[in-house]
């Protein structure tokens, strides 16, 4: 793979932009309040998290999670035959990144089964990695 054929400031901007969506998300006005009950957390709680690792973490693994879908859609390449391949447009990048977010909801709500999780936080988790890598592929697709 030619890695020069990503555009890494998409890649960025998909990432940055799982942060806008889990702010909306999870605030007190959308699911924030459900997400905290269901984990048996209190705002107090929440406040007391080390808001340096949480967000650094959950930074880089947005940054890596795009970058992996920004590698899904690459275009074929130009030594590829007529109708080999898919071109990226934002119609592909949404879908594939809807397609990652299947997988990532699967993914969550097997261990939130193992663990236990009511079912209303693994889809207020689930449909979140849904939305957000949705997002993330539609940026990658049309900043072509």
């Amino acid at each position: 793979m030619d890695m020069s054929t990503i555009n890494w400031l998409a890649v960025l901007v998909a990432g940055i932009s799982s942060f806008v969506v889990g702010g909306i998300w999870y605030s007190p006005g959308l699911f924030g309040r459900a997400w905290m009950k269901d984990n048996g957390l209190t705002e107090e709680d929440v406040k007391k998290g080390n808001k340096g690792k949480i967000f650094g973490w959950t930074f880089i693994f947005s940054l890596l999670m795009a970058a992996n879908l920004g590698m899904f859609l690459v275009d074929p390449p130009s030594t590829c035959p007529e109708g080999c391949g898919i071109k990226t447009d934002i119609t592909w990048g949404a879908l594939a990144g809807f397609l990652a977010g299947i997988w990532t909801f699967c993914a969550i709500a097997i261990h939130s089964l193992f663990e236990q999780k009511p079912w209303r936080l693994i889809l207020i988790n689930g449909f979140y990695s849904v939305v957000a890598l949705t997002l993330m592929g539609a940026i990658i697709g049309v900043w072509r």
